[in-house]
């Protein structure tokens, strides 16, 4: 419009220079309006397009409006307020844009000198960075002199990489870069920077994908431009072709894979662009060749045009589909991928027609999804493409299988199971990555399969893992085909990898890690390129107590490998080997020699132990090999002249102990430290091994029978060094520990090995415990201490500690009668405990620096001195029974006063102790509180206090918690303490019983804590120690007066999070593993599985006897109790309550976990508690159930109806309620009808109840509910058939009506849901397969209904469990297990009719995309036209209705629904314009039926969307504020802006929202505040809300202004 009144103003002004003249305004002083720029920016446009007949007046005018008026309005714009600098910037540099293309080069040079230099000048400049973009981006088009190109380009450049200063980035990608791409010598420079940047400089992929989006007019060939209207004066014909340079699409395939959505966004963009380019143009093209053999990135010919089309459009799709985030949308695009595979792959399946690169991005996308079950998909679907695809082998792949791939593998939630798996099974994605790594690995050429190992173990070990990923990484690596391709870096690669195996909490998935990696190193070692040194020292990373055990099927195939590669190791340099040797054996006996090999010195720190640990395996190793080569070659081993050969000197070493004092003391503690590591690797500590004997293992005889020829010789030493006060420093301390372990260890190896007192071992012990007492004795207190003489004391408690624990532990050593053991006795009954050493004062003698440091550690010795103290008095204590003939002994074991003061010692011992020294002190309290709970009740009160808050505080203590915990459980649980306790119901008593329920809150965050209490109490209160009837009677009482444990124990279980859950389902598959996995061998069982706290509680009831008195209270007391925690489900029923439990939900599992243990119960219980408790349970039947929770209430009221059938009067009352009492359960007691054959089979009279069940059960098959019919018409079938074999006549009236029933039954008509539900129903296992009696058992109850009624898998309880848990025997009179397997053998199936959902595999034939939300392309849809044409009058306008400066732009909607709304929208708040992409949209029924006629007072305009970015531009500089209605990481708040007088607002399409090439054209965006979790609103409600926001604004300013 405003052009029309320029042209008007032209055609009838006589004298056009006069008239120009007063436009431009007065004088240079004189400030230029908005209004008097916009004004004369249309003359000038006008002029500049042949409105002028005199040329030379036009420029002179046109230069000195230019630099008289327009360059001095620009810089004083920097005063004006925001909005109106905005308009007159855009108005002023919209002028200069003019006289530039009039006026020419030379003042498009002097404008843009004075723009470059207030640039460089940065704030002190005469221009704003703003007002210099834009006087730039003016006269741009017109530059031509090379220099000052360089510097308008390098400036552009450097504004376009601040990151931090986002609005200049996009008004140069906005304004200036498209003015410099319409400079034919301009656009070459900047597409060198942008897209080969010089390295010191690199251009960020954001940054530059902005730049390409924005020059994408100029970046193609003509043919793919739509032609638009031109007005400056050169034509912008692109002088190069982006499809031809790699750098472009390397910049292109970055963007698709960037975090950033808005970069993914202009990435795919330019790919389209390029695109329909190619597709339009039919020309050969070829990108810049790529190194190798593989395609360029980008090419194109006419004769498979087609074929590019259709990959490229599926390539597009696939990637505008996976923005969605949402995987019910994207799941049926993934099976698609496999079509752009057989169009990427030549039919000969060589080699690549499209650069596999592409499909990389499309995976890389997915991995790096916000939304992990679409990552998860992702990994699958490339895992599965190596198995379904024979894809040709690509350099690219090995990288992206090292780097992206194995970053998404990193995820430890990907690796749970799949719907359907088994609980114990592998996930599927570990199997997947197996066959992968296998497949992939195989199909890598020879010479880079060891360059492509060595990267993925080294990616292993250069990143934190968590133990899972770890785990199945280290599987698909042990997997792996046999293959020579790891050298000695590779091996210490995998080392590394172990390592980082070694610092993750789970136990046994560490082990299993370990395992893995070992086999994995077996297979894919180059033993030709590794030595045995190499061998050994991966071989000690293994911690042999979690994975390489002795005796393992992991250890043998070490040997066995050993074996065979024997002569095939890397030789090595410093020793020979001769012909009759084998390496390993001289490595070893090399080994061996070295490690001996010391320097002379006394003054030494202790030795490393990883030494002595790697020569004792390697021992042990060598040993087992050469007893597998005599087994193989079938000759004997009696000799074994290898192993002595290795032992000779450790022999001579340790001979000369008790002898030589000479001997230095490096050597003394490495010899020991081999010592101490042969016995401990030999040593059995695991149950699982206990079938290897000592007495049947030839290596340990022979190690045994060496070694105690030195026994004595290492007693002496032993006792020298203990006793003698040669151990002085505080560096001797870790000495003491190294020769109190070899004690130990050498008496549990006599223990073992059946060894008799000797006099040697005996008079050691008496020796070390007497001079033990003596030297703690013997210091005087007035003396000032010395720390030598203070380091003795803590030597002796800890030599005095030790032994009292040998004692204890190893009672076949019979050394308790000694007497040297009655006064150690005595002498710790009397000692004053808690002693506390004091430091020494004579800081000043010593000269090590180490040990002065080391006195800052004093408390941490003083308090292994406390420790020792406690350690020796519960010897003293647990050894009380034996007769003393020392009277102070005697009088200390039995004064309470004394016990009393002792258990006070032990309170203050708890609070001065670290919390790894207390549980000697435990172990004290547990004989101490029984035996003063009556006497000092609040004293042991004190006692179970202090002890509960040290064990809470062990909770994240993982070694030190379980033990502490085990013997905290044992005295406050005691049941001598638990029967003193609940005698008179004391203080004591509720004490206990809130430590109880402390422990099993505990339980729900810790695993396993529940297990230890509810063990420990059904093992003492069934299985009492002492076997006399008053004791066991006793002991079993404590079960009733706590029965609150065992309730709550048969209905524990928590509902884990989802991490905790995939850790248990990962431990229950390496479980199943059984000892192929080393781990499960080695590792003790900690029975910590949650399952065990029910398992334990049922096998505990199922061992009770209900024809025992005690017994029989107490199943009678426990079923009393249990129907009390149906109490609470069943008040909700009689209060009409509407809450309904969820399937799955704690609720729900409770309830099914009750009436499981109710079950079980049954067989126990006799008639007169049934008598009391049948109402109770007949009304559980009225709940609203879940499937499982009903079928166990049914099961529950059959099996007593066929025990007593005289309840069934009461059962026939459950069918005479009121019907709004039934309509929610009347189908559960249909249900049990239908079982009526079991239920009589007790019953004397069979026919009555016969009659009774069918005139109940007839009433209902004629009920208006369906479901209800259904169940009725059951129950009549089974009913009927017995009528018919008891010969029953009395229905014979009846006849016809239950047979016609039946038949209709049987023959539904059609085939709709009714008929599919009746045969659903007569197929369900509960009324077909199932038998309320013969399936009666463990095995039922706990495993097979679970399943089959679908309740969570955590709810199922295999009979394994029931085995494996030892602690409890199963009853040998409960039935574990059926004898048919019937019932087990079924899936589960539900008879409702339930949506099956769609399906992720489709038919092949099917049409392609049918399921798939297909995006469209605005600008490649749109058809040509070149003018803005105005199509409908602006009436609003005539009417005087619109006062409006608001334009909503909706170009790029192409529903006419959101367009007829918007339309009525639009008109109600009086927007100026509203911008369509197409007036035919205003035809459409949809259109008119929203819109309401609102088009005709609307002003329309046409725009289509390619056109867009000149109206833009066109629109800016007429003042307009460029709005975008787009979510990105900088938009502004709706609450919180503005809205400008002038304002455009943009609104994107429905799927795609605004293309990434008018991102960059948007002066900002604007984001709707969201509350909820849905991404987007509609676009037509994004609209409205801000058309309503802005006229809000308005007419608030306009009451103000009025």
């Amino acid at each position: 419009m405003e052009l029309v009144l320029a042209d008007a103003l032209l055609s009838q002004c006589p004298d056009s220079a006069a008239l120009l003249e007063a436009m431009r305004g007065g004088g240079p002083d004189e400030a230029l309006s908005v209004e008097q720029a916009e004004t004369l920016r249309f003359l000038l446009q006008r002029v500049a397009e042949g409105g002028w007949r005199r040329e030379d007046e036009a420029r002179r005018l046109a230069r000195e409006a230019a630099l008289g008026r327009c360059f001095p309005a620009l810089v004083r714009s920097g005063s004006a307020p925001a909005e109106e600098r905005l308009r007159l910037v855009r108005a002023s540099c919209g002028a200069l844009r003019w006289c530039a293309s009039l006026c020419g080069p030379s003042l498009a040079e002097r404008l843009a000198q004075e723009a470059l230099e207030a640039l460089a000048a940065g704030p002190a400049g005469r221009l704003q960075t703003e007002a210099a973009v834009e006087l730039l981006a003016a006269v741009a088009p017109w530059l031509v002199e090379s220099t000052l190109l360089e510097r308008t380009v390098g400036g552009a450049l450097a504004l376009l990489q601040q990151q931090q200063e986002e609005d200049k980035t996009l008004l140069v990608a906005g304004r200036l870069l498209p003015a410099l791409g319409r400079n034919s010598a301009a656009l070459g420079r900047v597409w060198q920077g942008l897209v080969f940047p010089p390295e010191s400089a690199p251009q960020p992929v954001g940054q530059t994908l902005l730049a390409l989006s924005a020059l994408s007019e100029a970046l193609f060939p003509t043919g793919a431009r739509q032609p638009t209207s031109r007005t400056e004066g050169e034509a912008a014909r692109p002088l190069l072709d982006a499809r031809l340079s790699s750098g472009f699409w390397k910049v292109v395939q970055t963007g698709l894979t960037e975090s950033d959505a808005l970069c993914r966004k202009r990435a795919r963009y330019l790919l389209k662009r390029a695109v329909d380019v190619s597709e339009k143009l039919r020309s050969e093209c070829v990108c810049s060749p790529h190194p190798g053999n593989e395609p360029c990135l980008f090419w194109w010919s006419a004769e498979k045009n087609d074929q590019l089309t259709q990959f490229w459009e599926n390539y597009i799709l696939i990637m505008e589909t996976l923005e969605g985030n949402q995987i019910h949308v994207i799941k049926p695009v993934l099976p698609k991928l496999n079509s752009l595979y057989e169009l990427a792959i030549l039919e000969q399946k060589d080699s690549w027609v499209f650069h596999p690169s592409w499909h990389m991005c499309i995976y890389k996308r997915m991995f790096e999804s916000e939304n992990k079950t679409l990552a998860k998909e992702g990994v699958i679907h490339f895992l599965e493409m190596w198995e379904v695809q024979c894809l040709p082998p690509s350099p690219g792949f090995s990288e992206f299988v090292i780097g992206p791939l194995m970053d998404a593998l990193s995820e430890s939630s990907f690796y749970s199971r799949s719907v359907g798996q088994l609980m114990g099974s592998c996930p599927s994605l570990g199997i997947k990555l197996q066959t992968f790594l296998a497949a992939f690995f195989t199909n890598i050429p020879e010479e880079e399969k060891s360059g492509f190992l060595l990267k993925f173990i080294l990616r292993m070990s250069n990143r934190h893992w968590c133990a899972i990923p770890v785990l199945f990484l280290s599987m698909a690596l042990a997997h792996i085909p046999a293959c020579r391709a790891l050298d000695m870096e590779g091996l210490l690669a995998l080392r590394n990898v172990l390592q980082c195996t070694m610092i993750t909490h789970q136990i046994l998935l560490r082990g299993a890690a370990q395992c893995y990696l070992l086999k994995a190193a077996m297979l894919l070692t180059n033993v030709e390129k590794v030595s045995l040194s190499d061998i050994s020292n991966f071989i000690v990373s293994l911690r042999p107590e979690e994975s390489l055990g002795r005796g393992t099927v992991l250890w043998k195939t070490l040997c066995d490998w050993l074996r065979a590669n024997d002569k095939h190791f890397q030789r090595p340099l410093k020793y020979c080997v001769p012909q009759d040797k084998t390496l390993l054996n001289v490595h070893v006996q090399f080994l061996v020699q070295d490690y001996l090999k010391v320097p002379i010195a006394n003054d030494c720190p202790m030795p490393d132990w990883f030494e002595a640990r790697l020569v004792a395996t390697m021992i042990l190793l060598a040993a087992d090999v050469e007893e597998m080569t005599c087994e193989y070659n079938g000759t004997g081993n009696t000799e074994r002249i290898e192993l002595k050969a290795f032992l000779n000197p450790l022999l001579d070493v340790l001979l000369k102990l008790g002898t030589n004092p000479y001997i230095s003391t490096m050597k003394t503690d490495k010899s020991l430290q081999l010592l101490l590591k042969l016995l401990q690797t030999c040593s059995v500590r695991h149950s699982n091994l206990q079938s290897v004997c000592f007495c049947t293992d030839g290596v340990i005889t022979f190690l045994w029978n060496e070694f105690m020829t030195a026994s004595e010789s290492i007693l002496d030493f032993l006792l020298r060094r203990l006793s003698a006060n040669e151990l002085s420093t505080i560096s001797d301390l870790d000495r003491c520990n190294l020769y109190l372990a070899v004690l130990s260890e050498l008496m549990s190896f006599c223990s073992v090995n059946g060894w008799t007192r000797e006099v040697s071992f005996c008079g050691f012990v008496s020796s070390l415990i007497s001079a033990s007492l003596c030297n703690l004795q013997e210091i005087s207190s007035e003396k000032e201490l010395q720390l030598g003489e203070q380091i003795q004391k803590v030597v002796s408690m800890a030599s005095l500690s030790v032994v009292c624990e040998i004692m204890d532990q190893m009672p076949a050593l019979q050394l308790q009668s000694l007497p040297a053991v009655e006064t150690l006795k005595t002498v710790i009954a009397c000692s004053e405990l808690n002693h506390v050493l004091k430091k020494p004062c004579s800081m000043e003698k010593i000269s090590s620096l180490e040990e002065v440091s080391s006195h800052q550690g004093w408390g941490k010795i003083v308090a292994r001195y406390i420790h020792d103290q406690w350690v020796c008095l519960h010897f003293t204590l647990n050894n009380y029974q034996n007769p003393s003939k020392d009277e102070d002994l005697e009088q200390f074991l039995f004064d309470v006063q004394k016990y009393a003061r002792c258990l006070e010692s032990a309170l203050e011992a708890l609070t001065i102790l670290p919390s790894d020294h207390v549980l000697p002190v435990f172990h004290c309290m547990k004989i101490l509180v029984p035996k003063l709970l009556e006497s000092s009740e609040s004293l042991c009160i004190e006692a179970f206090d202090l002890a509960w808050k040290t064990i809470s505080s062990l909770s994240n203590t993982q070694l030190i918690f379980w033990p502490n915990l085990k013997v905290f459980v044992q005295f406050v649980f005691n049941p001598v303490v638990l029967a003193a306790a609940a005698k008179n119901k004391s203080r004591a008593y509720m004490k206990i019983k809130e430590i109880m329920f402390q422990l099993i809150e505990m339980s729900s965050t810790k695993t396993g804590v529940f297990n230890t209490l509810l063990s420990y109490c059904c093992q003492t209160w069934m299985f009492p120690s002492c076997d006399n009837e008053s004791t066991v009677e006793n002991a079993f009482l404590n079960a009733g007066n706590y029965s609150e444990l065992l309730v709550e124990a048969c209905l524990f279980g928590t509902v884990f999070r989802r991490d905790q859950r995939l850790n248990q389902e990962v431990c229950a598959f390496v479980e199943n593993l059984g000892s192929e996995c080393a781990a499960n061998v080695v590792i003790e069982s900690t029975n910590r599985d949650d399952h065990f706290v029910r398992v334990c509680a049922i096998k505990f009831l199922c061992l009770l006897d209900e024809t025992n008195t005690l017994h029989k209270k107490f199943i009678e007391d426990f079923f009393m109790n249990l129907l009390d925690k149906v109490r609470p489900f069943m008040s909700e029923l009689m209060s009409k309550s509407k809450t309904r439990y969820y399937v799955n939900s704690l609720q729900h599992r409770t309830k099914n976990r009750l009436w499981q243990t109710l079950l079980v119960l049954l067989p126990k219980l006799h008639e007169d508690i049934l008598t009391r408790t049948i109402d109770r349970i007949l009304q559980a039947g009225y709940s609203n159930n879940q499937a499982s929770v009903k079928y166990l209430i049914e099961w529950t009221i059959i099996w007593i109806l066929h025990k007593f059938p005289h309840f069934l009067q009461k059962f026939w009352d459950c069918f005479s309620y009121d019907e709004d009492w039934l309509k929610t359960s009347i189908c559960a007691f249909l249900s049990v009808l239908s079982h009526l054959d079991t239920i009589i089979e007790n019953a004397s009279e069979k026919i009555p109840i016969v009659k009774k069940a069918l005139v109940v059960v007839l009433q209902w098959c004629f009920h208006h509910n369906f479901s209800i019919r259904l169940y009725a018409l059951v129950a009549l079938k089974k009913i009927w058939g017995m009528c018919k074999e008891l010969w029953m006549d009395d229905f014979e009236t009846l006849t016809p009506v239950i047979e016609s029933c039946l038949h209709q039954a049987e023959s539904m008509h059609g085939t709709g849901n009714a008929k599919k539900n009746w045969q659903r129903i007569q197929k369900h296992f509960f009324f077909e397969n199932f038998h309320p009696v013969k399936d009666y058992c463990l095995e039922t109850i706990f495993y097979t209904l679970p399943r089959l009624s679908e309740i969570a898998e955590e709810e199922w309880i295999s009979l394994n469990k029931f085995t494996s848990f030892t602690d409890i025997p199963l009853s040998v009179t409960f039935p574990c297990t059926c004898s048919h397997t019937e019932l087990l053998d079924l899936k589960p199936n539900d008879w409702s009719q339930q949506d099956i959902g769609l399906k992720s595999a489709e038919p092949v034939n099917q049409k392609q995309w049918t399921d798939v939300q297909k995006k469209i392309i605005p600008w490649k849809n749109s058809t040509l036209d070149l003018d803005l044409e105005l199509v409908f009058q602006d009436r609003a306008s005539k009417l005087g209705k619109s006062n409006s400066r608001l334009i909503v732009v909706a170009s790029l909607i192409d529903k006419p629904t959101n367009l007829g709304g918007l339309c009525r929208t639009c008109e109600i708040f009086g927007v100026s314009a509203l911008i369509v992409g197409s007036l035919h949209y205003v035809n459409d029924k949809q259109f008119q039926y929203l819109s309401v006629s609102a088009e005709q007072w609307l002003s329309l305009l046409e725009v289509k969307p390619f056109q867009l970015i000149d109206y833009l531009d066109q629109k800016k500089t007429e003042g307009y504020t460029i709005i975008g209605v787009e979510q990105t990481a900088k938009s502004c708040d709706l609450t919180e802006y503005h809205f400008p007088e002038k304002s455009l607002l943009l609104l994107g399409n429905e799927h795609e929202g605004i293309p990434a090439n008018l991102i960059q054209q948007l002066d900002l965006c604007v984001e709707i505040p969201q509350q909820g979790v849905i991404r987007s609103l509609n676009v037509h409600v994004s609209g409205a809300l801000l058309i309503w926001e802005y006229t809000r604004q308005q007419i608030i300013r306009q009451k103000r202004q009025q």
